[in-house]
Formats: C-alpha cells, sequence, structure tokens
C-alpha cells in the first residue's frame, strides 16, 4: 500500500484563478515559477482524482495549469477530453482572483489542488526514472506526428 502525506506535509504553493484570453475559461497562474515544470505533463490531484495536466506558459512568461484530464495525450489535446479542473471549479463556486493552493507532493512530477480552508491526503509516489519518462514522451510524440501524416494522407486520398 502506497505511502500517504496530508496537505501539511508537503510544501504548498499558492495559484491565483483567472480567465484566459477574452473566454470565461479559467486558469491556474502559478505565482512561483520554479515549482512546476513549464511545458511538461504532470499528475494532479482533484478532489481525491489523479488526472494528467499540461503546465503551459502564458503570454507573460507564468507558469498556468489550465485543466486536468484522464490522460496525457488528452491533456496535451484538451477540447478532446472532459476538463476535471473546470467542473472542480465549478462545483466550489470560486471566484476569479481568489488564491488556490497547489500542493507540490512529488517536485516536478505529481501535485495536488485544492480550495483555501481545505485540507488533502494524497498518495505518495516516486516519480518514474527519467529515462523511461523520456521514452514515453518519444513514443507519444510519434503517435501525434502518425496520426497527423494518417489525416493528410486521407485528405490527399479525397
Amino acid at each position: 500500500m502506497a505511502e500517504r502525506v496530508t496537505s501539511e506535509g508537503v510544501r504548498t504553493v499558492d495559484t491565483v484563478l483567472e480567465r484566459y484570453g477574452s473566454t470565461n475559461r479559467p486558469q491556474l497562474r502559478v505565482t512561483d515559477p520554479d515549482a512546476v515544470p513549464t511545458g511538461e505533463v504532470v499528475r494532479l490531484v482533484v478532489d481525491e482524482t489523479e488526472y494528467r495536466a499540461r503546465v503551459e506558459e502564458d503570454a507573460s512568461g507564468h507558469a498556468v495549469i489550465r485543466g486536468a484530464f484522464e490522460s496525457p495525450r488528452l491533456a496535451r489535446a484538451p477540447g478532446e477530453g472532459e476538463n476535471h479542473l473546470r467542473a472542480w471549479l465549478s462545483e466550489r463556486d470560486l471566484d476569479y482572483g481568489r488564491t488556490i493552493h497547489l500542493d507540490v507532493v512529488t517536485p516536478e512530477y505529481k501535485y495536488g489542488v485544492r480550495a483555501p480552508g481545505e485540507r488533502a491526503t494524497y498518495a505518495a509516489t516516486e516519480a518514474p526514472d527519467g529515462g523511461l519518462a523520456s521514452i514515453a514522451r518519444d513514443l507519444d510524440a510519434r503517435r501525434r506526428i502518425a496520426r497527423q501524416k494518417s489525416g493528410m494522407s486521407r485528405k490527399a486520398a479525397r
């Protein structure tokens, strides 16, 4: 059985709930630029369920999290899957400008979100070997390229 850690036992970084672009879509702007790996897909625990989230960089250079999805592939293509982070924020009726806590469960690998005043417990997991993570990213990129090529060849055949 995996060891469990509480939100009180891990580093917590504040994020700010914002809307991005001219839309009503939410994002969490991370206030500490060193807390998350920009450009990577990480594990994100939302309401005791582990999802995948892509850490992006907004136009002003801040690290932002815009969703929590079922798989790394969906995290990289957010229009294709349900955004569990958006649903969680909606359930709590949090206003833009509010602080949302981001717990660093395993640096560079696993994080958790919680509203102010909430406590959370997480399964402590170690990050996989860097070589394995690199192989997984390479395979994912190759699959994306293959899907794009097959889509192009189907269009050319029409």
